[in-house]
């Protein structure tokens, strides 16, 4: 028998039938298709233990998934279409310039939307109180890796860049962290350089080290065996600030290649005992170590859980509750504020580590700072 979905408007009902979130998740190309899995991983199994706990004040709690497959138009479509089926919420997302999509759509009819995944500082256009994220703001996150950077000795660095709003703005971030302190941002245009030709332009501008503004796999994977390859760049370090080196395809794909890459992760360096219990649920789920990802999926249902409990189905109590949020997560006691430049309710103490995956096992990682 098919239950009716929750009223548009998310008023209470106590027929026993499922509170119903909406699940955006990127799980075809030309999204990242191994961030959506882990994303999802987390997102389910926060919901099974929310049901095994008795649910939403009886009801269970049900994801209706949809996939963005990294497209903005579909993702704020399927916003439409999970309005329309009378979710109490929208969570999840990975990619920002999806997110921001989403976002926008989220905040024009008035649904909840918690953003798991996606950094861009301006996620809407104006501050809006019906989105709360939990992923630290791009501007946080890559000015620790600015900080990494020039702690580790370089001060010229290149950065191989695509078209996008979000590698703009990654771009943006590392120049005004970077100049005040005698650094040098020089931008590839990726769209005219084939990866040898990178090779000529980091030899020519004697860049030390070279950051992936890029898609993955390609052309991430192709730059990176460029220049591992050639002899005159044995020096420079590369980068990954947006995170291509956690899962496993990119060590699958590169091999030794894939080590001392770092990439920004968003875990503390010691799990609490949740987040342990946490990542070995996970671990069994994926049937791989889980990533930052997979953990954000979790502690996303377990704040919209928290705030249905205490507030209800609702849209407009949801959204009313982010700044009373007080959540123990895998990674941290979770509360929202606002924060200046940033239009979402934003959970400013999310961690932030720079890693990379360690030359002598490419499966281990290695923290190289932390913000």
């Amino acid at each position: 028998m098919n239950t009716p979905p929750p009223s548009p408007s998310g008023a209470e009902r106590t027929d026993g039938s499922a509170v119903q979130i909406g699940a955006l998740v990127p799980l075809t190309r030309p999204g990242w298709v191994e961030a959506g899995q882990h994303l999802l991983a987390g997102l389910e199994l926060a919901v099974r233990e929310v049901n095994d706990g008795g649910g939403i004040a009886g009801r269970p709690l049900e994801l209706v998934v949809r996939d963005t497959a990294a497209d903005p138009q579909r993702a704020a479509a399927a916003v439409d279409e999970l309005a329309r089926l009378g979710v109490a919420a929208v969570a999840g997302e990975y990619h920002s310039v999806v997110a921001r999509a989403a976002a926008a759509r989220a905040d024009a009819l008035g649904l909840p939307f918690l953003c798991s995944s996606a950094v861009l500082d301006a996620l809407t256009e104006q501050p809006t109180e019906w989105v709360a994220r939990l992923a630290p703001a791009q501007s946080r996150g890559w000015q620790i890796y600015a900080d990494f950077l020039l702690g580790a000795g370089h001060s010229r660095i290149a950065v191989a860049a695509q078209p996008s709003v979000y590698w703009a703005s990654g771009t943006r971030i590392l120049r005004d962290c970077l100049a005040p302190r005698g650094g040098t941002v020089i931008e590839l245009d990726m769209r005219a350089l084939t990866p040898t030709a990178v090779c000529d332009e980091l030899v020519d501008h004697r860049a030390t080290a070279l950051l992936l503004l890029v898609g993955h796999p390609e052309p991430a994977v192709s730059i990176v065996k460029a220049v591992r390859r050639d002899e005159r760049l044995a020096e420079v370090m590369m980068g990954a600030p947006a995170g291509q080196p956690e899962f496993a395809e990119w060590a699958t794909l590169l091999g030794d290649d894939s080590a001392a890459i770092p990439f920004l992760r968003y875990l503390p360096e010691r799990l609490s005992p949740l987040g342990a219990r946490v990542e070995a649920a996970l671990r069994e789920r994926l049937a791989e170590a889980p990533s930052f990802v997979a953990f954000e999926g979790y502690d996303t249902v377990a704040v919209l859980a928290d705030v249905l409990r205490s507030h209800g189905v609702d849209r407009a109590r949801i959204a009313e509750a982010w700044p009373r949020v007080a959540v123990e997560g895998t990674r941290g006691r979770i509360q929202f504020s606002r924060t200046p430049g940033i239009s979402v309710w934003q959970w400013t103490w999310a961690p932030v580590q720079v890693v990379d995956r360690d030359p002598v096992d490419p499966d281990r990682f290695r923290i190289r700072h932390a913000g």
